[in-house]
């Protein structure tokens, strides 16, 4: 499927609501030589999103330079859990690059002796440490490494690392490796039977209902010939980011019990599920269940590239000083940043306003699920993250056409959601800030529900 949003001004219905505005043609025909000239400069995998250039983004509003104003179902996929342009953020920045100490390499800083102490003090065990880095691939690609060294060290002979079908945990060659998705590994060009992957219990997306009950984990091993000793880690996210599916905490309290067992690392990717998202500060609190390590990204830092490992000291210890080094880790004005970010999201309570107002917004899924259940298989999601998935009428095949449509109907009407995502590219992700009123909720799940009318009937569709 090529670009599904040319870079061509549409007339849309002016909107001007309390959180909305669109004045103009989407895009608006001033930032078309700004597009052009990304897309001349830029290679092919950067288009995609609607064609939108942002200009300022506050709290959960994002704006252009042209009098539109969005409401942010993006958080610029899943940072801005504190919401975008805090002052208290944007204060830290500023003081820590006016100091002036921009880089520090690994020679200690002060606002990394902040951060790690405030990360220490979420951590679900006591003594837990913290590694910090620059991205949540960086973070994933670590866990597999102290996994992998963990068995060495246990001598577990020819270990395997077992991942999850459909998972998605980053860009690089390990990250993809251990991810669950086949087309995104085909430019490695050759399998590596040290990474396994069973399925994952979404409830129903894609597996089948015998897959959802912890047998299918065993099971699935042994249909591999994999002996559950030679398990060196399990990684998984705590929920599948594209569908925003959660396991069932039996599951994973299964799982839980199964690594102990058989002495393998339980790492759970956070990335999109930490600081708050899911109305719980740490995703996995929902399980009941706490992991040997955690992978951080996206939402801890609320701005700037920053990513974390958090986890057991027996696992963090295993290399010697001076072995397991990042340029950026630890960067001072990425440092402020999230550590301000991070208190805001204490101190305000953010973690049960997501909850709370989380409540709104999965309402509202439901309610849009219902209404064309003949196209929305699913509707997953805790706290403020939820996906629709799509699917053509009355079948379980994915449309992600459908699902570019309502997209992009959206955006012209003044709620800002990146490119469908999940499996086949067909789920309508949702992901506001954390800060957003209950009220914007309901003006934008309004527009998600006419967006769907729209992309099935036509505009026709909103006079009935």
């Amino acid at each position: 499927m090529g670009d599904p949003y040319p870079i061509v001004p549409v007339e849309v219905e002016p909107v001007h609501t309390k959180y909305r505005t669109i004045c103009s043609p989407i895009p608006h025909p001033e930032s078309i030589p700004i597009l052009e000239e990304l897309r001349k400069n830029e290679p092919l995998c950067m288009e995609g999103q609607p064609p939108i250039v942002w200009d300022r983004a506050e709290n959960f509003s994002v704006y252009d330079a042209w009098g539109n104003r969005w409401i942010d179902f993006s958080s610029g996929v899943l940072i801005t859990n504190a919401g975008h342009g805090r002052k208290q953020m944007v204060q830290a920045i500023v003081q820590q690059a006016s100091g002036p100490l921009l880089t520090s390499y690994c020679f200690a800083n002060a606002a990394r002796r902040e951060l790690t102490a405030l990360l220490q003090k979420q951590a679900p065990h006591k003594d837990d440490k913290v590694m910090l880095l620059s991205t949540g691939s960086e973070a994933v690609e670590l866990c597999i490494k102290l996994c992998r060294e963990y068995g060495r060290r246990s001598g577990k002979k020819d270990p395997v690392l077992v991942t999850f079908e459909n998972a998605f945990h980053g860009r690089t060659f390990g990250s993809q490796r251990a991810g669950g998705i086949p087309s995104l590994k085909e430019w490695i060009g050759y399998p590596d039977e040290h990474f396994i992957t069973v399925p994952f219990p979404d409830g129903g997306i894609r597996s089948r209902k015998e897959e959802n009950d912890f047998s299918a984990f065993e099971r699935a091993l042994a249909e591999r010939g994999i002996d559950p000793d030679r398990v060196c880690g399990v990684l998984s996210e705590t929920y599948q980011g594209g569908n925003s599916s959660f396991a069932p905490p039996q599951y994973m309290q299964k799982l839980r019990r199964w690594c102990d067992q058989h002495k393998a690392v339980l790492v759970l990717d956070e990335v999109q599920a930490g600081f708050g998202r899911t109305g719980r500060f740490w995703g996995f609190e929902h399980y009941g269940i706490q992991p040997d390590l955690i992978a951080c990204g996206k939402g801890i830092s609320g701005s700037l590239p920053l990513s974390a490992v958090i986890g057991r000291p027996e696992l963090l210890d295993m290399f010697p000083p001076g072995s397991m080094t990042s340029t950026h880790s630890g960067n001072p004005v990425c440092c402020a940043a999230a550590a301000a970010s991070l208190k805001i999201i204490l101190e305000e309570n953010l973690v049960e306003r997501a909850r709370e107002v989380g409540e709104v917004l999965q309402a509202r899924c439901a309610r849009i699920r219902q209404r064309f259940s003949d196209v929305i298989i699913a509707h997953h999601g805790k706290g403020l993250v939820a996906s629709l998935h799509c699917t053509k009428p009355g079948s379980s095949e994915p449309d992600p056409h459908l699902a570019w449509k309502v997209v992009g109907a959206a955006v012209q009407r003044g709620v800002m959601l990146f490119a469908p995502v999940g499996y086949a590219g067909a789920s309508v992700k949702l992901s506001p800030p954390l800060t957003i009123e209950a009220d914007a909720v309901h003006e934008a799940m309004e527009v998600i529900e006419e967006s769907f009318a729209v992309a099935l009937h036509g505009p026709a569709a909103l006079a009935r």
